[in-house]
């Protein structure tokens, strides 16, 4: 039996909104991961079970190996398809916003979001959500938004929806948003939520091997040339930093989601307690950070990178060049020397 923490209110209100709704519009953030592809796949199967017309936008293109999840070939992507996205947003009756705690995180599909006058729920699990939303489910507490739509659907009396497709989603946004169960995971409650997901069919196994066992040549050899060539420690700090240049990208081939959890390696090491990844895109350098124990690598991002998170799993951007980007990491770490 899971305990109840989802608002009575939030949940009677959510219901009225269901209700009146036939299409249904759900978002997530820009790059999404598991987590924002698993969470928003499931609630559009749950909700197309029950009679409902949804469309998934997605900002930009999902990464390959998360292509493997049902309904994955229907996302709309906002950046191929944008008068169609926008004629979703602005005849549609319900919004739903998952995995992401303000607009800007969004990038372009925020301005259609807001402007569209159906009301807005949001499902998340980062801290500090902005007052956009009309329904705010924000549970930081949780460690993924896939596992607070399990939720969510149960509290609406929704669980009969949630079929092995759904499962399916739900199970995959739990396993990458915790690195396969390996922080973030300690709550008994998560381990009854992947029971019941066992019991609806899914091969967790398969699951697995379909997210991690996905590797291309190219990628393998660019996370070894990350590793060999651009690991930088720093054992006074017990700090590790890893970065990627849009040229040496390039060189491997680079496509989406073939650094995923590259910034995990260095925490193997016993004396690393957080990692940093710069990643240069086309206009900004992709900051993604991970900890251990209770450094806080969301403060972190926070305060100087223009983003945000958990304790032990942040991210943000950086708007300048990879070698400010460093500059700022080494001038940042002797700062954070106390949380070591």
């Amino acid at each position: 039996m899971l305990n109840r923490i989802l608002s009575p209110d939030g949940i009677s209100q959510l219901e009225g909104l269901l209700d009146s709704s036939k299409y249904i519009v759900i978002t997530c953030h820009i790059s999404p991961d598991g987590d924002a592809m698993g969470s928003s796949l499931a609630l559009c199967r749950a909700l197309t079970n029950i009679g409902k017309k949804v469309k998934v936008v997605v900002p930009d293109t999902p990464p390959k190996y998360l292509m493997f999840l049902p309904g994955a070939a229907e996302i709309v992507v906002y950046s191929r398809s944008e008068q169609f996205a926008r004629k979703l947003f602005a005849s549609t009756q319900l919004i739903f916003c998952l995995d992401y705690n303000e607009p800007k995180r969004i990038d372009l599909v925020a301005e259609p979001m807001l402007a569209s006058q159906a009301p807005k729920v949001l499902i998340d699990h980062h801290l500090n959500p902005s007052e956009f939303p009309d329904i705010v489910m924000s549970h930081p507490e949780e460690p993924s938004t896939s596992s607070l739509v399990y939720r969510t659907l149960s509290d609406l009396g929704l669980s009969e929806c949630i079929d092995r497709e759904c499962a399916e989603c739900i199970y995959t946004g739990m396993m990458t948003d915790t690195g396969n169960f390996s922080y973030n995971s300690n709550n008994a409650d998560l381990y009854e939520i992947i029971a019941d997901l066992v019991r609806r069919g899914i091969d967790k196994d398969s699951i697995y091997q379909k997210v991690y066992f996905s590797n291309s040549l190219n990628r393998l050899r660019l996370n070894g040339y990350a590793i060999m060539e651009k690991l930088e420690i720093f054992p006074e700090h017990k700090a590790a930093l890893i970065t990627l240049t849009r040229k040496e990208l390039n060189r491997f081939q680079y496509q989406k989601g073939d650094t995923e959890s590259l910034v995990n390696k260095p925490l193997t090491m016993p004396d690393i307690v957080y990692s940093v990844f710069l990643r240069e895109e086309n206009d900004y350098i992709k900051v993604s950070a991970r900890s251990k124990g209770d450094f806080p690598v969301n403060m972190l991002c926070e305060r100087h990178y223009n983003g945000g998170g958990h304790l032990n799993a942040a991210g943000g951007e950086f708007y300048g060049t990879m070698e400010e980007a460093v500059d700022v990491f080494k001038q940042l770490m002797p700062l954070f020397d106390g949380c070591l």
